[in-house]
């Protein structure tokens, strides 16, 4: 019998390159949250790609980005440590040679871990200007790899995951075989509400909100889930809420349909926004909603 692979590999890369939707394809479900806007992801999200004789545990990474906020901050030092505690990396990027400072500072950063490069998005250039893309990278560092590929279509990702699995080594199963995630369910459907927001609102709004689950119980045929919404800015509250409430109704209503299919169940959301001045720069605020460790 062959024997049984593992590795943790840490997916890095700036902004909106796709990482959050490499994650769930290779997982094979939705468990990240994805959206067109940047910092999206805000700290460390782990998923379990399970094969029959591997299991890779995959750490998703916020999008690296210059710091405005101790949000911010955080999401950097998650990044940080990720490239430190992984035994490798897969770096997302777009089919452009036009390599920005903050890739550039990855590469720089994780010089001695070894990675794979994925140019994601490839189904949006013909294929002779990836060949540019290639060369530009390779002068930079050493790959284990480079993958082209589309995450959202799942072109290439059968190619991805037979790289990955060449280079992972025999070791133990980190986590029980039908697990695909650590989040609690908790963590998932605060996930999905910020979500919907994400998708419905406009300009710097999304960015300085946190959702609080407040009570989730389950019962025999319904679950109640009961959350805080917290925003910046009187201003903000009056934009998620809407006219007559419409906007609020829409995040719960699409918000409670993804619940439902998750939990596998009918569910009763409620939905409350608060205002938090500058909570993205109180370390006991950020505490409080799950963005930050008791070690910080």
């Amino acid at each position: 019998m062959d024997s049984f692979k593992s590795a943790y590999v840490g997916i890095v890369g700036i902004p909106n390159v796709g990482k959050t939707t490499l994650l769930n394809k290779l997982v094979g479900q939705k468990i990240a949250i994805i959206s067109p806007k940047p910092q999206t992801t805000r700290g460390k999200v782990l998923g379990i790609m399970q094969k029959k004789d591997m299991q890779v545990v995959f750490l998703d990474t916020p999008g690296f980005h210059k710091p405005k906020n101790k949000l911010g901050e955080t999401m950097i030092k998650a990044v940080n440590e990720t490239i430190n505690e992984v035994d490798f990396l897969i770096m997302v990027v777009e089919p452009t040679d036009e390599i920005r400072n903050a890739e550039l500072e990855i590469i720089e950063k994780s010089k001695n871990i070894p990675m794979i490069l994925v140019i994601n998005k490839a189904d949006t250039v013909k294929k002779d200007m990836l060949l540019p893309v290639i060369d530009a990278y390779s002068k930079l560092r050493e790959f284990l790899d480079i993958v082209p590929i589309s995450a959202k279509c799942g072109d290439g990702l059968k190619l991805l995951e037979d790289v990955i699995a060449k280079n992972i080594f025999e070791g133990p199963m980190y986590y029980p075989e039908e697990m695909v995630t650590d989040q609690s369910e908790k963590q998932i459907v605060a996930e999905i509400i910020r979500e919907k927001m994400l998708m419905l609102l406009d300009k710097e709004v999304p960015h300085g909100i946190a959702v609080e689950i407040v009570k989730m119980k389950e019962g025999k045929d319904l679950t109640s889930i009961s959350a805080n919404i917290y925003c910046e800015k009187d201003s903000h509250k009056g934009i998620i809420i809407g006219k007559g409430g419409e906007t609020l109704k829409r995040i719960g209503a699409l918000s409670r349909k993804d619940c439902e299919n998750m939990l596998d169940t009918k569910v009763f959301l409620e939905l409350w926004v608060k205002v938090k001045k500058d909570w993205r720069n109180s370390n006991f605020l950020m505490k409080e909603f799950g963005l930050l460790d008791n070690e910080n």
